[in-house]
């Protein structure tokens, strides 16, 4: 089990630093507009937008530091590269390895598909921890200079708990419809199909009159009850999980019920 997921990590080490400091960097280079934001030259330009618009993008208290990085780093833009760093990594975890002709080598040795497939998830978390947690070190470093003191340390640990969670969550996506259908292709659109129409009903169910559409975004468990007001969210982390291990339990299922050779 160890050297199969060391392979794993060690196969992806790029990748994963490339997501990990990229991530970092633009949530900071972000998280550093923040005073500019806060004078009030920002605000002035967002009261243009329609208040449809400021409540679909939780816009409407972006003179907070916590309303900022709520509606622009943490609402938009670091999820955003995180989940592409999920759904590309829970891609290449089965049906990528099938479609290369890799997988039928690894499973002539002594590792069953069970075993394989739960190292490629395990690998799936330590790399969205270890990208979640880059940066949450990144905004805890720009913190003082940024003006972002009134959100704490742990709040900031909420969020990128969370945030850590949704990438997995996108590549376990991945990795089932990988898992159950052996194409990288099919794998790559459909969690790519699933993470835009999640991210449109957590943003704009409620301009529709649909808000119960909110409650089966993963987004909205993600940073719905402001982890960066309120802190850890329990349940919502809670649910987050519980998803992830249905979904393993679902690309399991489906890996091992496959001809690999149909």
């Amino acid at each position: 089990m160890p050297d199969v997921l060391t392979k794993t990590l060690w196969d992806s080490r790029r990748s994963l630093t490339g997501f990990a400091v990229g991530t970092a960097l633009v949530g900071t280079m972000y998280a550093g507009f923040y005073p500019q934001v806060a004078d009030g030259a920002m605000g002035q330009a967002v009261e243009g937008f329609s208040p449809a618009l400021r409540e679909a993008l939780n816009m409407d208290d972006i003179a907070s530091a916590a309303g900022y990085l709520g509606s622009s780093v943490f609402g938009i833009i670091v999820p955003l590269i995180a989940v592409i760093y999920g759904i590309a990594t829970g891609t290449r975890a089965i049906a990528g390895d099938e479609e290369a002709g890799y997988l039928d080598l690894l499973l002539a040795h002594p590792v069953s598909r069970t075993r394989l497939l739960l190292c490629r998830c395990a690998a799936l978390a330590i790399g969205s921890c270890t990208l979640a947690g880059l940066v949450l070190l990144a905004m805890l470093a720009v913190r003082p200079s940024a003006h972002l003191e009134t959100v704490s340390i742990g709040q900031f640990a909420a969020q990128s708990v969370a945030l850590a969670l949704l990438c997995t969550l996108f590549g376990a996506i991945a990795i089932t419809i990988g898992a159950a259908t052996g194409s990288r292709a099919a794998a790559l659109a459909g969690s790519a199909a699933i993470g835009v129409l999640a991210y449109a009903a957590n943003t704009f169910a409620s301009q529709i009159g649909a808000d119960g559409l909110r409650h089966l975004s993963p987004f909205h468990y993600y940073i719905g009850n402001e982890p960066l007001r309120n802190g850890f969210q329990w349940a919502d982390l809670g649910i987050l999980a519980a998803t992830i291990g249905v979904l393993v339990v679902l690309a399991t299922a489906a890996f091992n019920r496959r001809d690999l050779t149909s």
